[in-house]
């Protein structure tokens, strides 16, 4: 155990080690002295080597102003919305308490909540997003039905039309079919019943998408080294056969896309997809007073030099893309996805290994269906 406050308190250990929040004791001179495993997850660093180092080593605050107030020790400090650098892991958005412990000089309690993790783990419901994603439910019908008159008067004009004219009503049809195609990925993201769900292997739906991305790429075209680190233990989860296929055959080839860049800088592109058990993720659903617990995680990480900090708080947000010919819905869907069925999406970089993770948090399919059971009508 991490954090160790004597024989006396047991409960109180566990309570404190059960925590999703970052809780820190700080001693004189603001080095850490003790921590829960939810604030080594939140510095990705064991507490055999965080303890004794001092805060300002891992965290740096630009805040001027909070920095001198956690210089005294006598006065509480609470803090919302704060910007942090965090060692190895770049920018955060982060709230933060600092409490004196009574009774103990110049020692603290701090706690952090990470806020760039809460936000993709919220509600999604009255948000922007939807505003923006609902317009193809009004506007569908009305382009659908010009779309295909232009693509039938295309198609008859070609037939009058000698083969080197041809070319331009093959761009018009063309065109009206990448436009349909588009709306029918809107019409996606807006619709608002959720597909039904069941127990899935993880891994089946893993492999699958790897042999959809291979066949699409054509055998040995792979261009990348994909590592597949899966825990065969892991329980089956409640989701969508198909729709967990598609979340993974986008994240795999956003991610063998991305690490191509590690090739042209003389290194190896490398893809990998693990599966593993993640305690402490927990979801407040509507129908129960007792939060759904998340413990399955899919993370799949590439080498590439990661997304531009400026548009990472941003990417699961519709016609955000850094594709030059991408059209930004593709991480959209993949988080309605992800939600209609109950789980999460999250994303982060990892300067220090030069990687970057996406990560998707799912429930188990027993615990779910035990829960449906006990709601009531």
């Amino acid at each position: 155990m991490s954090l160790d406050l004597g024989t006396s308190v047991p409960e109180a250990q566990r309570l404190l080690a059960s925590l999703p929040q970052a809780v820190v004791l700080l001693e004189p001179g603001l080095k850490i002295a003790a921590l829960n495993p939810a604030a080594e997850q939140f510095f990705g660093q064991s507490a055999r080597r965080l303890i004794g180092v001092p805060l300002r080593e891992i965290v740096s605050i630009s805040d001027r102003r909070l920095v001198d107030r956690l210089d005294d020790y006598e006065t509480p400090v609470s803090a919302r919305e704060v910007v942090v650098e965090l060692k190895g892991k770049g920018a955060r958005r982060v709230d933060i308490n600092v409490a004196p412990v009574a009774d103990t000089p110049g020692w603290r309690l701090l706690t952090i909540h990470d806020n760039t993790a809460a936000d993709a783990l919220g509600d999604d419901s009255g948000g922007p997003d939807n505003a923006v994603l609902r317009g193809p439910e009004i506007m569908a019908h009305e382009i659908k039905n010009p779309l295909a008159g232009i693509r039938g008067a295309a198609q008859l004009l070609a037939r009058k039309l000698d083969e080197r004219d041809r070319a331009l009503t093959d761009l018009i049809t063309g065109e009206v079919d990448r436009i349909a195609a588009l709306i029918e990925r809107m019409q996606k993201l807006s619709g608002r019943t959720t597909p039904p769900v069941e127990p899935c292997n993880l891994h089946e739906a893993a492999r699958r998408a790897i042999d959809v991305l291979d066949a699409a790429n054509g055998e040995g075209a792979r261009r990348f080294r994909l590592i597949e680190e899966f825990d065969p233990s892991l329980p089956s989860v409640l989701g969508s056969p198909d729709g967990l296929v598609q979340v993974m055959i986008n994240l795999l080839s956003n991610a063998a896309e991305a690490c191509q860049d590690a090739a042209r800088d003389g290194g190896e592109p490398r893809v990998t997809i693990r599966t593993r058990f993640a305690s402490g993720l927990q979801l407040q659903t509507g129908n129960s007073d007792a939060p759904l617990r998340l413990p399955i995680e899919v993370r799949v990480s590439d080498n590439g030099a990661g997304i531009d900090p400026a548009m990472r708080d941003h990417i699961f947000e519709p016609f955000v893309t850094t594709k030059k010919s991408g059209q930004g819905l593709g991480l959209p869907l993949v988080r309605k996805l992800v939600r209609d069925m109950n789980g999460r999406i999250t994303h982060d970089r990892d300067d220090e290994t030069g990687l970057t993770h996406f990560r998707i948090h799912l429930p188990l399919a027993r615990e779910t269906r035990t829960r449906v059971k006990r709601d009531p009508a």
